[in-house]
């Protein structure tokens, strides 16, 4: 736990690495460091840790980690190549993704994660660039608006909320997250039991902002080709749209690249695999949960670089 952000996953994270006292190995999302010091723990003298993260106030909060053996660049996951190119550094032995919006970027009014609080409708994980999510609203057609939460958030009353969002344009627009969850809230006619009406807009609004599926399909190929034999890639999801992609890439990496059908190769000329898949998904415990109930959703899996 740093700073009121619980981990998720932590120890079986760690173990999943399988971390050696000499290797390199990536945090591919800082947070605030609850995974890069437990990793920087285990590394012996020679070892050394990289971590990246968007987010200029997770920055902020990685300057209290003052060891030789840990780098920390502001720089979205998707941007891993550049980073370890500018760092010298070809291969790691291993590399970390905690995927999704962080427990300090909800709890934060201000950043317009959470129609929990009334802030205004930023939604960006990097504050230092690109458009909130209200400015996208003010111009987005519906249509567009309609496919992003359909899609992202898989909502299926999306064409109501994106005709009540234009609509809303004439009446002075939408800048806060209150406005926004007050106007979601009219459109939905109904949720399910316990979830909040505007649950899913949020979400989907949040991961387009963000670009966090393109992301993700950026950088799993990438991290994969800077891994050296015998590494691994952990990364931990939280909703299904994310962890589909992780769990079809895995898999895929896992088997021997197949020829067009009809053309007749030897299955011992076949390229082998570049990857094995290292157990079975992995969800946080009963107790984890209770613990903290943001572990819920987690899912995390684990496969190892062979060739």
């Amino acid at each position: 736990m740093t700073g009121g952000h619980v981990s998720v996953l932590l120890a079986e994270a760690i173990e999943a690495l399988n971390i050696h006292s000499a290797g390199t190995y990536v945090d591919a999302t800082f947070g605030r460091g609850g995974h890069s010091r437990e990793i920087l723990s285990r590394l012996g003298p020679q070892g050394r840790l990289i971590a990246l993260d968007r987010d200029p106030a997770a920055i902020a909060a990685g300057q209290a980690v003052r060891d030789p053996r840990f780098t920390l660049v502001h720089s979205w996951f998707g941007g891993l190549d550049q980073v370890m190119d500018g760092l010298g550094v070809a291969q790691a032995n291993g590399v970390l993704m905690d995927i999704g919006v962080s427990s300090p970027q909800l709890d934060e009014g201000g950043r317009g994660f959470s129609f929990r609080f009334d802030a205004p409708l930023d939604m960006r994980m990097d504050t230092s660039q690109g458009e909130t999510a209200a400015e996208w609203l003010a111009r987005a057609e519906q249509r567009e608006i309609e496919e992003v939460l359909r899609d992202y958030g898989e909502e299926r009353f999306a064409h109501a909320i994106a005709k009540a969002v234009v609509a809303a344009r004439s009446a002075g627009g939408i800048a806060t997250t209150g406005e926004f969850a007050a106007l979601v809230e009219k459109a939905v006619r109904t949720r399910e039991p316990g979830q909040h009406p505007a649950t899913r807009s949020f979400q989907g609004l949040r991961i387009f902002i963000n670009r966090e599926l393109e992301e993700l399909s950026l950088v799993l190929p990438n991290a994969v080709a800077r891994l050296a034999r015998g590494g691994r890639l952990v990364v931990i999801s939280f909703h299904s749209l994310e962890d589909r992609i992780v769990k079809q890439f895995m898999r895929d990496q896992a088997h021997s690249l197949q020829p067009p059908k009809g053309v007749p190769v030897r299955a011992a000329d076949l390229p082998p695999p570049r990857m094995r898949l290292v157990g079975k998904a992995v969800k946080a415990s009963a107790a984890e949960v209770a613990a903290n109930p943001r572990a819920r959703s987690a899912v995390m899996r684990v496969a190892e670089k062979v060739s």
